[in-house]
């Protein structure tokens, strides 16, 4: 006799028919590359708390464009470490600063193969580590930080950035800097917004990434941990504002906030595999307590299952190889 429950094992039963009724896929196109170039340097720099991953020169730069162009991805966020810092992040500003030179010399040597999107956030250029000003007290000063994130916006699209993506959680971010692109001309260049960024433990190594100056925490204007509903609030805002995509970070311990947003929006959801979640897997896999491919794509695949469009991750370039090899 066949039971009724036992008919969905008989699709399992080869990887040819497990392939075949797979409800979620992957796909090159599925990933963003996040990048990092680091001014002054005379070779790549490892992040030791994230194996594989480096601070590029602006030569490594174009090859590791190059190669994410080659494999097909959906597109690369840099990010930009300047060699002098101060409390307004001038160097966010600056038409010759790393991130903006980078954006330049990367769009030329890819052209429109590849979506470069570019971090726009005062973080990595102030010498205090916040995403803002501050004011005489030490508290972010939302709406002089506005004002920075416009003309941050106009100029990276100057430079030749395909998509900007303000990271930074600050009150009307997504209007302030639609505005400013419009008026500079570049009404053609979608915003990126971290919608529902919440204030987390799995950033970490990040701050080793970019050399981060902070003291203290963001908690005052990145999300809370507990908090559900109010995510929605936050991606609505974005959305009644004018964003073309909105993102979820982290994704992982957020998959239910990932799938909450995706569920809402009428524009497509990025999702955010930070770098404590990689360098978890990374760590794990080097103790050979897991299988680090296994894992890498197990995971993307539950991002991609919860809602995400597309997967903002450090595995990105891997993972392309590992689905041409399957």
């Amino acid at each position: 006799m066949t039971f009724p429950a036992q008919r969905p094992r008989r699709l399992r039963r080869t990887p040819a028919l497990r392939r075949l009724v797979a409800e979620t896929r992957l796909h090159p196109a599925d990933f963003i590359l996040p990048l990092f170039v680091r001014e002054g340097l005379a070779e790549p720099a490892p992040i030791t708390s994230m194996p594989g991953v480096v601070q590029h020169t602006e030569a490594t730069l174009l090859d590791a464009a190059a190669e994410a162009s080659d494999l097909g991805l959906g597109g690369i966020m840099l990010f930009g470490i300047p060699a002098q810092r101060d409390p307004q992040g001038s160097a966010g500003l600056n038409p010759e600063g790393i991130l903006n030179r980078s954006i330049r010399a990367v769009k030329d040597a890819v052209g429109d193969d590849l979506p470069v999107m570019s971090d726009l956030c005062l973080d990595e250029f102030t010498d205090h580590g916040h995403c803002g000003v501050l004011t005489a007290a030490g508290e972010v000063d939302n709406d002089a930080t506005l004002e920075i994130y416009g003309q941050m916006g106009a100029e990276q699209a100057e430079a030749g950035a395909d998509v900007v993506a303000p990271s930074g959680m600050m009150d009307g971010q997504v209007a302030v800097i639609r505005e400013a692109l419009d008026a500079a001309g570049h009404q053609q260049v979608p915003i990126l917004a971290y919608a529902a960024k919440y204030a987390s433990g799995f950033y970490g190594p990040f701050r080793e990434a970019v050399d981060s100056q902070l003291k203290g925490d963001r908690r005052q204007y990145q999300m809370d941990a507990p908090n559900r509903t109010e995510a929605l609030r936050e991606v609505e805002l974005d959305l009644a504002e004018g964003a073309d995509i909105v993102m979820v970070k982290p994704a992982s311990a957020y998959l239910d906030i990932l799938s909450d947003v995706a569920g809402i929006s009428d524009v497509p959801v990025s999702a955010y595999q930070v770098s404590g979640e990689y360098a978890m897997i990374e760590a794990a896999a080097a103790n050979g307590w897991i299988d680090r491919r296994t894992v890498a794509l197990e995971t993307l695949t539950a991002i991609r299952r919860a809602g995400a469009t597309n997967v903002l991750t450090y595995y990105a370039a891997e993972a392309a190889r590992w689905l041409q090899e399957d």
